[in-house]
């Protein structure tokens, strides 16, 4: 095996704390939930969400390079190709919140009042249709990233007779995430406040978990730059790009979140205000003022300089900060939506996230160890390491 074609060593350590970590907390969370299941269930949901955006964003980002090209994908890639083959387990994963659905979401419960909107909405909002469509999502996802990941590793076994069909995959791909990560935002987070509904809010979910997956590769490629000959592909120029990309969608995260909260505002709608004023008072609209300057303000000021796009340190930093503001970003979407007085986050909340980081995170690890960190016979390989400045 040549040098450029050996996986990547010295992981195991850093692979199994994660997964203590990961049991350790999830061991709480679950020993937490006996009092309150369905505490521990929604706890269980945010962690989950979390980690399927990373996952969901490294396919989207995989076929918007296979689409547009360039060296920047190359340095990214096998760790988007290791996140993307963590969907089966995350497929697993949800079957709790299959099974618990009646504790998780309110439309789920029985005995809805007579004169109850939800009452017109049965025909979508019902509990065999909910199991239904989550089959298809897992479906077309574990499809479109088994696909890409067999024909990669072909590639790499030999040169690839038919390069283009990448690109044609990667088009009707990315269509197709996009219709059913809309549809799953509205069944797994929107619908947690059955009564109220925006249009613009799948579209920033989906925004936020590419912006998640470029964060969680940037940081990868950053901790493993050192690793030959992978180091060859971590170059200020590369990073320099993938900086650049980051920055779009931490605009683009910012202007779906405005957009949807000037349309709502303005139109002073008694059935979506109240979803807004539930997230603006007491330490909520302290959250709210935390995204807007960490999430948004911070980073766009930082990305903007090319110093901190080129150094690794600095880029890696600001990435961390994103996924740890996507977490509190989560959370400000999600736990007002769970009808508990007050500020109500409960430590389930935060330590579940925690827990189910730690586990993916493990699994992360061994898909990545599975695969050599340089792709082989790549036609963009050259370009790639010759934009080293």
């Amino acid at each position: 095996m040549s040098a450029a074609a050996e996986t990547p060593l010295g992981l195991e350590r850093l692979q199994s704390r994660a997964l203590v970590v990961g049991v350790v907390a999830l061991g709480a969370c679950a020993a937490g939930g006996l009092a309150n299941p369905r505490d521990f269930l929604r706890a269980w949901l945010i962690g989950y969400l979390y980690c399927l955006g990373i996952a969901l964003g490294s396919l989207v980002i995989l076929m918007l390079h296979y689409l547009s090209g360039g060296a920047w994908g190359l340095v990214v890639r096998r760790i988007l190709e290791a996140a993307t083959r963590t969907l089966p387990l995350l497929a697993l994963l949800f079957v709790p919140v299959l099974i618990g659905v009646r504790d998780v979401y309110l439309w789920a419960a029985p005995g809805t009042p007579e004169d109850d909107p939800l009452r017109h909405a049965r025909a979508y909002l019902n509990v065999p249709f909910f199991r239904v469509r989550a089959l298809i999502y897992f479906g077309a996802w574990l499809g479109c990233a088994y696909i890409f990941n067999k024909w990669s590793r072909e590639r790499d076994a030999r040169p690839d007779p038919n390069p283009r069909r990448f690109r044609l995959l990667a088009g009707p791909g990315l269509a197709l995430y996009g219709l059913t990560v809309t549809f799953a935002a509205i069944d797994w987070a929107m619908s947690l406040e059955p009564h109220w509904y925006s249009t613009i809010y799948p579209a920033g979910f989906g925004v936020g978990q590419v912006l998640s997956a470029f964060a969680f590769g940037i940081a990868g490629a950053v901790g493993l730059r050192r690793r030959e000959p992978f180091a060859r592909l971590v170059t200020p120029a590369n990073l320099n790009d993938l900086g650049n990309l980051m920055l779009a969608f931490v605009m683009l995260w910012a202007y779906m979140a405005f957009s949807q909260f000037l349309l709502i505002w303005s139109g002073n709608i008694r059935e979506e205000v109240p979803w807004y004023l539930a997230r603006e008072h007491g330490a909520w609209a302290a959250v709210a003022v935390a995204l807007i300057a960490l999430h948004f303000a911070l980073p766009f000021v930082l990305l903007l300089s090319r110093r901190v796009k080129r150094d690794p340190r600095l880029i890696a930093a600001v990435a961390v900060a994103i996924l740890v503001m996507r977490l509190v970003d989560l959370l400000w979407l999600l736990v007002p939506g769970f009808h508990r007085p007050g500020f109500a986050l409960r430590w389930l909340d935060v330590v579940a996230p925690i827990g189910f980081g730690g586990i993916w995170l493990w699994a992360f690890l061994g898909q990545l160890r599975d695969r050599p960190l340089v792709p082989q016979n790549d036609p963009a390989m050259e370009e790639a390491l010759a934009h080293a400045h």
